[in-house]
């Protein structure tokens, strides 16, 4: 029979297991960082595994019949760290693929804190205030948040997600790619 290997001094069995846990703790924290050092291999692609730049709507033509039917379509949630920012994707005119346009779910003239409700089945919105306003008065995304349209219609996100904070006017980055 063998015998187990036991310190017989009160020092010995007091240090041991603390010593044992602080090995345990460093070889996860080394384990950790491998994974991570794995993941992040290529700095290019890191921030598109942690956070979406992109997010795909759906089919162009089907997207198209929908906002002509019920008004411009409003996405709660899509851009910031907490995921506050809400954007309204409208399309006008009879060509599918052109006339796309992305603007911020709050009024143009007011802070991004004044969210709007969407009237049902049309194109006007509610603010904060109870206003009722128009699509065109919502208040444009940052440069380069913009659709991108071809068999299917994406929002680009990257711009937002960075530290980017000067506007446009929504006609400058309506799409008309195809």
């Amino acid at each position: 029979m063998q015998r187990r290997l036991r310190t017989t001094s009160p020092l010995g069995r007091a240090v041991l297991p603390v010593a044992g846990g602080l090995a345990f703790f460093a070889l996860l924290a080394l384990a950790t960082w491998g994974i991570a050092a794995i993941l992040s291999n290529n700095p290019d692609s890191v921030n598109e595994r942690l956070a979406q730049t992109t997010f795909n709507v759906g089919n162009t033509e089907r997207i198209a019949a929908v906002i002509a039917e019920d008004g411009p379509l409003l996405f709660q949630g899509l851009i910031g760290n907490a995921a506050d920012r809400s954007v309204v994707l409208d399309h006008t005119g009879d060509i599918v693929d052109r006339g796309w346009v992305i603007y911020y779910a709050h009024p143009a003239d007011r802070e991004d804190t004044c969210k709007v409700t969407q009237v049902q089945h049309t194109r006007r919105f509610r603010d904060c205030d109870g206003r009722e306003i128009a699509v065109e008065d919502l208040a444009p995304p940052p440069v380069g948040v913009r659709p991108i349209v071809g068999t299917t219609v994406v929002i680009d996100l990257r711009s937002a997600n960075g530290i980017t904070t000067t506007t446009t006017s929504p006609a400058d980055i309506s799409t008309t790619g195809g």
